[in-house]
């Protein structure tokens, strides 16, 4: 198991006007994905914008462990050569996937259908993170997995033939869901994944790019998904890939212009998928001054330029519904509720509890310990805003002045550094050393853009 590192605290105080422009890191969602099916296909691919935060090179390493060659090469960009259908090896050790869950997760449904044996070890904090939702409709097919208790890390997968099935997993994530379709691409057969509210379809979209065998559809009430592979083990061909720019990652600097007054800044590249951009959405509603540029498509997804500039917010209700399309993005929005005028309520927020970390108790303990009013439940937050002193609505502003922990969580440190900006003391987290996961630019982008963090 990864070891734990000292603690790294950071702080970030009341910050003047944010101006320029940024390019949005590449999305951690697209980058897992990429990694893992140009490792599986035939031939070279390249893949430019890559997110190279420490999840996904976890998982640039899991899949080398397994037999693919992935170099990065000039420019930022890197090439990945496949080992073609079934050409994946038996790792020689443990798989360690540091904090990475989605990497962990998805690539348990490839060993699967690959038919070799692996185990999977992470940190303390993504060893305390359930498995069973993707380790039980593996099983379902034929898997042979052993695990911790609570279905925890570390897991020990033994080869096994797996059969074709229609599954609808208890839980509702494309990382199950991911993990089921790639488990099929070593099975003769179909596989189809029924689910009652869909979620989010990366993994559809990009195993379509590399010539998989598709369908998605209706059918009693589910939205079914299928991989079909009536033939023997799925022939994925190489391909070249742009990774547009991650959301979750938007989220920061977009919460950040919109709090801190005077702020006029454009973000690049950002994906618009409309299981992704729940937070944009929400953030309008509340009055955010939010411009979307230059729309396009890369790897098959939405992107644009967003330009973002400083509005007074005002609190509302967030429904249930929206949580899929913004679940990672509610540590950032309760930033932007605490600059609000007004009370913001935000419920289905239950996955939060089993994130990282608890984020439902964390955003809820970091909100109090900084003069923020605010109440939380099983699954819902309702958060109390103080508007800046001095922005056109009145309010007394954030009192700040205290210090987060973040429990090895990039989005809590992020989140309340982003607080710290507009708080009348500085707020101060207790570890940074995990931003690196997901955003590893995010202090250098930051103060290009004026924010006062040291």
């Amino acid at each position: 198991m990864s070891g734990i590192a000292k603690k790294q605290p950071a702080s970030a105080k009341r910050s003047g006007a944010l101006s320029g422009h940024m390019r949005v890191p590449g999305d951690k969602s697209i980058s897992h994905r990429a990694l893992i099916l140009a490792a599986c296909a035939t031939g070279t691919s390249r893949v430019s914008g890559l997110l190279e935060g420490d999840d996904v090179l976890a998982t640039a390493n899991a899949m080398r462990a397994m037999g693919a060659e992935i170099d990065r090469i000039e420019n930022g960009d890197w090439q990945i050569t496949g080992v073609g259908p079934m050409g994946l090896k038996s790792p020689s050790a443990p798989l360690d996937f540091g904090n990475a869950g989605t990497g962990a997760r998805l690539v348990m449904g490839l060993v699967a259908g690959a038919g070799i044996n692996a185990s999977f070890t992470g940190d303390a904090s993504l060893s305390s993170r359930p498995m069973g939702r993707v380790l039980d409709p593996l099983r379902q097919m034929g898997a042979q997995a052993d695990a911790a208790d609570g279905a925890r890390l570390p897991v020990h997968m033994k080869a096994a033939r797996l059969m074709p099935a229609t599954l609808t997993p208890d839980v509702a994530s494309a990382q199950v869901k991911s993990a089921i379709l790639l488990a099929g691409l070593g099975i003769a057969g179909d596989i189809s994944v029924r689910e009652k509210t869909p979620t989010r379809g990366h993994s559809e979209t990009m195993l379509a790019l590399f010539g998989a065998d598709i369908s998605i559809g209706a059918a009693d009430g589910f939205h079914c998904v299928s991989l079909h592979n009536q033939h023997g083990p799925t022939r994925l061909k190489a391909v070249d890939l742009d990774v547009p720019g991650d959301p979750s990652s938007a989220a920061f600097p977009i919460i950040a212009a919109l709090t801190v007054p005077g702020s006029d800044v454009v973000l690049e590249n950002v994906m618009l998928n409309r299981q992704r951009d729940g937070l944009i959405r929400v953030l309008r509603d509340m009055g955010g001054a939010i411009e979307v540029m230059n729309e396009r498509r890369a790897s098959g997804e939405t992107c644009a330029d967003l330009r973002v500039k400083y509005a007074p917010l005002h609190g509302i209700e967030v429904s249930a519904e929206m949580a899929p399309d913004m679940i990672d993005e509610f540590p950032a929005l309760a930033i932007a509720a605490a600059s609000a005028q007004g009370i913001t309520h935000m419920a289905g927020l239950a996955e939060l509890r089993v994130k990282e970390s608890d984020r439902l108790a964390a955003i809820a303990a970091g909100l109090t310990a900084n003069g923020v009013a605010v109440e939380t439940g099983a699954d819902w937050l309702r958060v109390t805003g103080s508007p800046i002193e001095g922005s056109p609505i009145a309010g007394t502003g954030i009192k700040g002045g205290g210090i987060v922990e973040t429990h090895h969580d990039h989005r809590i440190a992020m989140a309340f550094l982003c607080l710290g900006l507009v708080a009348n003391h500085p707020v101060t987290v207790d570890d940074r050393a995990m931003i690196a996961t997901s955003f590893p630019e995010f202090f250098d982008v930051m103060a290009g853009l004026g924010a006062q963090i040291d």
